[in-house]
């Protein structure tokens, strides 16, 4: 048998050269961030825990080998997904992250040396960690204030969460008034979850009354969490643990992760009794072994366990990522398998245009489980694999959701096999299906022609993270677009009261309804605007980065159009722009050098379309508001990331590299080219101790 074909998922990533990088980051981040939305929002996972991890595990060891290439929409910049329709939007007034992921023993040992030259500790000091289980449920926060429960909101996209207070009301370990030492106003974050037990218990119900049988315990705690009437949510056997704080007026008086438990016990909250503090890396492990044995006797599920750094200090000092605390991190545990039958290969074509396999399966119990789907993620790994159509494969799942394909049964294969033919024509359209060149991903080139990718654009404007146009549901602009009313994103806002009367489901009030919602999105955000497009690559964070660096749409346009140049000042600010390397800055420019897209552009003005100008929160008082920072060498007061993180909190602009905008470079020893540059232009340089004086 001819070996299957490699892709770069077969190279290690030491040996990847940076041309595969990019291109793998690229696909990374677009696979990571639909099954974020299939996860968070839909409450319907596309891929299994594993699966998912796996690529997130893939991308951060990539980034970690090429920082020059880490992109400003990576999954390691992301949370969540954003909240879903039916629900008030909560803003959280701290930012509920997720959690890096340690899959080996050698990933938690790395984290605490991680730590440790972060802070610039001794070998002989201790670092303390909170060590509890990962419960696999709902995250949510609930507001107190004067001691009394007044919102409540699930994570959402980290920055906006779903309304949910009466439906965290109606459990009863929540309480709704805390006395004692309280603060003022405080957020208490937790997980909702449902035991195994009840799980069963209630599906039975479901199962006699005709009712939704839920796959498992964590899918059926977040639909229970998330309906819109609270009494179906009262009569789901709810149940939740509590950990963390978000917002708190007033200054904190605990000291550590470990009395902030035990506050949490005294007010009146569940505690996970299974949560310890332990001084070593070897202790940490030794309750990973523990709790990973008694993982299948617990009255709930988990994935893992978390492990937090239990002195707030030191929390503070070590700061965050984009998504995630540097001092906490968590071990996952393995994977579980099961054999079926693979029926069929089906291709599915996304907004982009990208064909995507997808493996039906004979129904297979995995862990309790029934599991009928997977995705192939492309045509380089189906050929890796060698995956037929009729063949006997092993699946594997570390959650609740659809398994990954590991391993095929040669010794099975039926003998009237053959090897699966990607098609070379859109199954949608039928247009010319073409491999990107040094790419896995193999895309539709029938752009706006193609429904698939047309529909799935105006998907994407219309989605709540993009222009949230209420209203406009998947069927809705399916059936639009097929009888000709929309084709593109200007037609939105073209729409007439005649043009919908008397379509199936379109009364006046609903037609009302979505008019009134068209007409509030004539201006949106300058970061929903640019999201909204759909540029490769751009995601929400970069979105966000781009919105705050050039302030307005005209002056983003200006300086995406003059960046086509590639020895242009322009150029060189783009790709300066922390976390916005060359792979990002070709996209944006490639947008702006076709027609048809700036077309879109001047169809959206002439349909009165604006995007408000991005607004920078105050910091008045500081001395580098506004400026452009680029920092080099070697910090010994402060690691590079800290410096980083603190600059862009006083409002300055972190830059990557040195150009005449630059306003000061703060060189360590061993400042190489940039602080070369920075004298060549002039730009002052700043000592550490000269910056630290400098921003007080």
């Amino acid at each position: 048998m001819t070996p299957p074909a490699l892709t770069t998922r077969d190279i290690a990533v030491a040996d990847l050269t940076e041309k595969q990088a990019k291109s793998e980051l690229q696909s990374l981040a677009k696979v990571i961030a639909a099954h974020d939305v299939a996860y968070y929002t839909q409450d319907a996972p596309a891929v299994s825990d594993a699966d998912y991890d796996a690529l997130r595990q893939r991308n951060d060891a990539i980034e970690k080998r090429f920082p020059d290439l880490v992109r400003a929409d990576s999954p390691s910049k992301r949370v969540g997904a954003a909240a879903g329709g039916g629900f008030k939007k909560v803003n959280h007034a701290v930012p509920m992250l997720s959690l890096g992921n340690a899959f080996a023993d050698e990933d938690v040992t790395d984290f605490v040396e991680r730590i440790r030259r972060f802070l610039d500790l001794g070998e002989d000091e201790k670092v303390e960690m909170l060590v509890e289980p990962k419960i696999d449920g709902l995250s949510f926060s609930a507001r107190y204030e004067h001691g009394r429960l007044v919102t409540a909101a699930t994570r959402g996209d980290g920055a906006v969460g779903e309304d949910i207070t009466a439906n965290i009301k109606t459990i009863k370990e929540i309480p709704d008034l805390i006395m004692g030492d309280v603060p003022k106003a405080i957020e208490i974050r937790g997980e909702v979850y449902m035991t195994k037990s009840d799980f069963q218990a209630m599906n039975e119900r479901q199962a006699v009354a005709g009712g939704k049988i839920f796959a498992n315990p964590r899918n059926a705690a977040a639909g229970s969490l998330r309906q819109l009437d609270s009494k179906i949510t009262a009569q789901r056997p709810l149940k939740a643990f509590t950990y963390a704080w978000g917002a708190v007026e007033g200054a904190l008086t605990w000291t550590t992760q470990w009395e902030f438990v035990q506050r949490l016990k005294a007010w009146g909250f569940p505690v996970n009794p299974r949560a310890v503090v332990r001084e070593s890396v070897a202790g940490m492990l030794e309750e990973y072994q523990k709790l990973g044995s008694d993982r299948a006797g617990l009255a709930y599920d988990i994935d893992g366990i978390v492990y937090k750094v239990n002195r707030l200090d030191w929390q503070k000092r070590l700061g965050f990522v984009s998504r995630a605390p540097r001092w906490a991190i968590a071990h996952k545990f393995s994977a579980e398998r099961a054999e079926t039958r693979l029926e069929t290969i089906e291709i599915q074509v996304g907004r982009t245009g990208a064909l995507t396999p997808v493996a039906q399966l004979t129904p297979v119990n995995v862990g309790g489980v029934m599991v009928s789907r997977a995705t192939l993620h492309n045509e380089d790994e189906i050929a890796r694999k060698d995956i037929r159509v009729g063949d006997t494969v092993i699946i594997q799942r570390a959650g609740d959701v659809i398994p990954q394909v590991v391993e095929v049964k040669f010794d099975k294969r039926p003998k009237t096999s053959k090897a699966f033919a990607f098609p070379r024509k859109c199954p949608v359209c039928g247009s010319l299906a073409v491999r990107e060149e040094d790419a896995a991903v193999t895309r539709c080139t029938g752009g706006l022609v193609c429904p698939a990718q047309a529909v799935e654009r105006l998907r994407h404007f219309v989605s709540r993270e993009a222009f949230d146009i209420e209203g406009l549901g998947e069927k809705s602009i399916e059936a639009f677009f097929a009888d000709g009313i929309i084709k593109s994103p200007a037609d939105l806002f073209k729409l007439t009261r005649d043009k919908i009367a008397g379509r199936e489901g379109w009364g006046d009030k609903s037609i009302d309804n979505l008019l009134a919602a068209i007409e509030r999105r004539r201006s949106v955000s300058l970061e929903r605007f640019i999201f909204g497009l759909g540029i490769p690559q751009v995601g929400q964070a970069t979105a966000r980065l781009l919105a705050h660096h050039y302030g307005s749409l005209d002056a983003w346009e200006q300086a995406m159009t003059a960046a086509k140049d590639e020895d242009s000042d322009a150029f060189r600010e783009l790709t300066g722009i922390e976390q916005v390397g060359p792979s990002v800055a070709t996209d944006l420019i490639g947008f702006f050098a076709e027609k048809h897209n700036r077309d879109v552009l001047a169809a959206l003005r002439k349909a009165g379309v604006t995007a408000e100008d991005f607004v920078r929160p105050d910091t008045s008082n500081s001395p580098i508001a506004g400026k452009t920072v680029v920092f080099t060498g070697t910090l010994e007061k402060m690691g590079r990331n800290e410096a980083k993180a603190g600059a862009l909190a006083l409002g300055a602009k972190v830059a990557g590299s040195v150009s005449k905008k630059t306003d000061y470079v703060v060189a360590g020893p061993g400042a190489g080219s940039k602080l070369k540059d920075a004298e060549a232009l002039g730009v002052k340089v700043l000592t550490e101790d000269e910056y630290l004086a400098l921003i007080g």
